[in-house]
């Protein structure tokens, strides 16, 4: 494909996706609504308590539906499963990466 038909296509592709979020943000009245619920939500948290934002004492803060839910152990599921394969892209970045410069060390 040409370049410049790649080029033409993602900067459409732009325009179409900045024209819809432009379009969804004036259509539920911008930033107004969300702006007015975040300060009603800080000033009812600043009143009602002082506490810390983040509370290392608690352990590890699962957010509420999936602790109340009964969904921890496929949280933990997916966190091992996520570790298990970040470790794995890791180890095999590394062995790959030997080997192209040993393959560079021989040319």
């Amino acid at each position: 494909m040409d370049r410049w038909k790649q080029y033409g296509g993602l900067l459409g592709l732009t325009i179409v996706c900045l024209g819809a979020g432009l379009w969804g943000f004036t259509s539920t009245g911008g930033a107004l609504p969300w702006a007015k619920r975040s300060a009603q939500t800080l000033q009812r948290g600043v009143q009602e308590s002082g506490g810390a934002l983040v509370d290392f004492g608690r352990g590890i803060v699962v957010a509420g539906p999936i602790r109340k839910g009964g969904m921890m152990l496929e949280f933990l599921g997916l966190v091992g499963l996520l570790a298990i394969v970040g470790v794995g892209l890791y180890v095999y970045a590394d062995h790959y990466h030997g080997l192209d410069e040993q393959e560079r060390a021989a040319k």
